[in-house]
């Protein structure tokens, strides 16, 4: 119709969207670290610098604004998020000067020695620090004011970690949206990200969400483990695949936000991670886990692979975190998420083959894939007979006479078995399980005549195969409590994943 110009600003709208989404898959996504301090014996701030630039770390977020930390990181190079305490916002949120004041003293007296990129401005307040909620905008309005004053506003960005239980019904990821409760905070705060071109920062835990799931999510879908296309989770709206919780936790974030009429505002994950420890109450908080999880999430950022709803789009993500914090207060479990102990001393050794250099932890090349101690011999038989059967393993060298056929026992058998499964598919986090009775070893176990994949002693090419090892059932749970998250999605989860998977053994 004559004088309706509806559709070409539709079309217009359409294009800049696309533009901006393609410059956004331009951008390389990077893996970056949450540093905590709760430590009874904790490294002083050089240590925990020299321990960064050892281990190829480029990118932190810090919980605070610590003065000899951010010293410390002076002309290292290493990109800083920086935080503003909850304690410290609300007279922030209520005075320009202390805005003004904070800026002064934490970011413009280090800046540039001290790379600051970020300012995180409080942390999960909509959930944690609900009576902050109507003054966290202007707080960070006040921030930002204070950076345009210093000529560092298109430096530094800012914004607020939330948690990711804001977002209501959110499988499947298309029919999320956020509480509207917080509307009138939500709006406001998606208009300031939208016009400062800062992101919108989420905290996601795939194990949180697994554990108040009631089995309702498979541990291999929390995991990042492989999962045949019959099996991942469909969003019936979308007809959009789901092979991991974290892609559809973010998805569902963007579309809450599109609900909103916000379309063009990325999404950086500020915090995520697995327990290495955990008690009776949370058997899945294995060292096992927590390196599949980091070492699989590491991977899946790195490879720029995005999510459904953005494939190729960055999803920069920290990792829940450096150290593990054994002051923290709560459960085993809050005390075990770090990367490392206090000394600097890995907690797990990490499978990045394949991901660039950073954590130079990463040992994978010498990492040996062997039967648990303690296995039970009947389970250890049965991942065995899989190995040399649906697994595809060339197990001719445990024939009787051949090279491995020594000592003739189930253990010896199945430790052969394992790890050439294990090498034939590239040493792939989840392919060193085998229902449990396996494990990942840096000691060689080779043997007189009897050697290894991946040890000095040969070197072998392997072909992958697509038959996968038998992976872990989910198991019992108890509740935990870290940074007090709520996950009302849950009910809708139960009646909307249309295909979940488990291996068989």
């Amino acid at each position: 119709m004559k004088g309706d110009n509806s559709m070409p600003a539709l079309l217009v709208f359409l294009l800049l969207l696309e533009l901006h989404f393609a410059f956004a898959a331009d951008e390389k996504a990077f893996i970056g670290i949450n540093i905590g301090m709760d430590l009874s014996d904790a490294p002083s701030p050089t240590q925990v610098v020299a321990l960064l630039k050892e281990q190829k770390i480029l990118h932190i977020r810090l919980f605070d604004s610590d003065q000899a930390m951010l010293l410390a990181l002076a002309n290292s190079g290493i990109q800083v998020t920086v935080s503003v305490p909850n304690e410290q916002l609300l007279g922030i949120g209520q005075s320009n000067a202390t805005a003004a004041n904070w800026v002064a003293r934490n970011i413009v007296a280090h800046v540039p020695a001290t790379n600051i990129t970020a300012i995180a401005v409080g942390s999960e307040v909509l959930t944690a620090l609900p009576n902050a909620a109507p003054i966290l905008v202007s707080a960070m309005k006040f921030i930002h004011s204070a950076l345009v004053a210093s000529y560092l506003d298109s430096k530094i960005k800012v914004s607020t970690p939330h948690a990711s239980s804001i977002i209501l019904d959110s499988f499947p990821p298309s029919q999320a949206f956020f509480n509207r409760t917080w509307d009138p905070v939500m709006v406001p705060l998606l208009k300031f990200l939208q016009s400062t071109g800062s992101y919108f920062m989420l905290n996601v835990y795939p194990y949180y969400d697994y554990m108040q799931s009631n089995d309702a999510i498979p541990l291999d879908y929390a995991l990042f483990r492989p999962l045949p296309p019959n099996k991942e989770a469909v969003d019936a709206n979308t007809l959009l695949h789901y092979t991991n919780v974290f892609d559809a936790v973010v998805d569902a974030s963007y579309f809450a936000m599109s609900y909103l009429n916000f379309t063009n505002v990325p999404v950086i994950v500020t915090e995520s991670g697995w327990p290495s420890k955990g008690d009776s109450t949370e058997p899945d908080a294995t060292i096992e886990n927590a390196n599949t999880y980091n070492s699989n999430l590491i991977r899946r950022v790195l490879n720029n692979t995005g999510t459904p709803k953005h494939p190729g789009v960055a999803v920069s993500t920290y990792i829940y975190e450096l150290y593990n914090e054994d002051s923290r207060p709560g459960s085993i479990s809050e005390k075990n998420w770090g990367l490392f102990d206090s000394n600097g001393a890995p907690i797990y050794t990490l499978h990045l083959t394949g991901s660039g250099t950073v954590l130079a932890n990463d040992t994978t090349n010498q990492t040996f894939c062997v039967a648990k101690e303690g296995a039970d011999p009947k389970m250890l038989q049965a991942a065995l007979d899989w190995a040399c059967g649906p697994g595809k393993v060339n197990c001719s060298s445990l024939l009787q006479g051949e090279s491995c056929y020594e000592p003739d026992n189930v253990v010896a058998h199945a430790n052969y078995a394992f790890d050439t499964y294990y090498h034939k598919m590239a040493m792939a986090s989840g392919t060193c399980y085998f229902n449990g009775v396996a494990t990942v070893t840096t000691s060689d176990p080779s043997h007189g005549s009897c050697i290894f994949p991946g040890s000095g002693g040969r070197n072998e090419t392997f072909t992958n195969s697509t038959a996968l090892a038998p992976s872990e059932s989910s198991t019992s749970h108890g509740t935990p409590c870290h940074f007090s998250h709520t996950y009302a999605w849950i009910n809708t989860l139960f009646s909307s994943l249309l295909f979940w998977y488990a291996f068989p053994l």
